[in-house]
């Protein structure tokens, strides 16, 4: 498969007429089914998605609507049942578990709500220990994490643990991490959830400059605000893509203030 697949200039551009652009996330007709028979879970249903650089795209959508399974998929954290998955220009179905994990690391990036940082690593320790887990050396691996710290204003706390940081500064530790070394493709599940409405705005600036950079971003979020910072959202319902529309939506019969129960079982 060639390294790069193509999208219209615009969502009104024909194939004829398309100009190619790299697609760093696609997602072809694909359904996620969980169980069998009486307890089956239609967790997304022929879902089709497209992702370039420099695109921000918001998922929006009730609790259990698929909106973690979106995720899990594009992140190679789980595979389809069917239709086809491609992150970086690689069918993730012809991976195994090993070459998924190498995808994985290499070209996603996670930002999650409650951080995920270990405790008793400093910040660029954080940071660096994807690298140097991918066999990264450690001095190169460690300079990628103060490049990526700087990218989020934080080289100034490069050594200090995460327990002697706010809750957004953990959080742009979180996001220094998802972008270090030549990762693009940037998931982002309620990266804000946890955090006051001015840290929250801070967070999501820094995910749309990283965006604007170059990276393609996928934001899973409830809050339309933070929506209206990506370049179009996306609205899943039951499983099902039903809407797309660009910035600034508000779309109140879509959401509710739950938390997300769809992850994989």
């Amino acid at each position: 498969m060639s390294a790069l697949t193509t999208r219209p200039s615009s969502p009104g551009a024909s194939a004829s007429g398309a100009e190619a652009v790299p697609v760093l996330l696609r997602l072809d007709r694909v359904t996620r089914v969980h169980g069998t028979g009486a307890g089956e879970v239609r967790a997304l249903d022929d879902v089709s998605l497209e992702v370039g650089p420099g695109e921000l795209v918001a998922v929006m959508g009730p609790s259990g609507s698929g909106k973690s399974t979106l995720l899990n998929l594009a992140g190679c954290l789980d595979t389809a049942t069917d239709g086809t998955v491609v992150v970086g220009g690689v069918d993730v179905a012809s991976l195994d578990a090993r070459g998924r994990a190498a995808l994985r690391r290499r070209h996603v990036g996670f930002v999650f709500q409650d951080f995920n940082l270990v405790p008793a690593l400093t910040a660029a320790e954080n940071v660096s220990l994807p690298r140097e887990l991918d066999g990264v050396p450690v001095r190169t691996a460690r300079a990628e994490a103060t490049a990526a710290l700087a990218a989020v204003g934080l080289d100034d706390l490069a050594d200090r643990f995460p327990d002697d940081m706010s809750g957004g500064q953990r959080q742009r530790v979180a996001i220094a991490r998802a972008i270090v070394g030549p990762r693009r493709l940037l998931l982002a599940d309620e990266p804000t959830g946890a955090l006051d409405s001015v840290t929250g705005e801070a967070v999501m600036r820094v995910l749309r400059e990283r965006v604007d950079a170059g990276a393609a971003g996928l934001l899973v979020t409830h809050d339309a605000r933070h929506a209206a910072w990506a370049d179009r959202t996306v609205f899943l319902k039951d499983g099902r893509l039903v809407d797309t529309t660009g910035r600034r939506a508000e779309p109140a019969d879509l959401l509710d203030d739950g938390d997300d129960t769809d992850a994989p079982r």
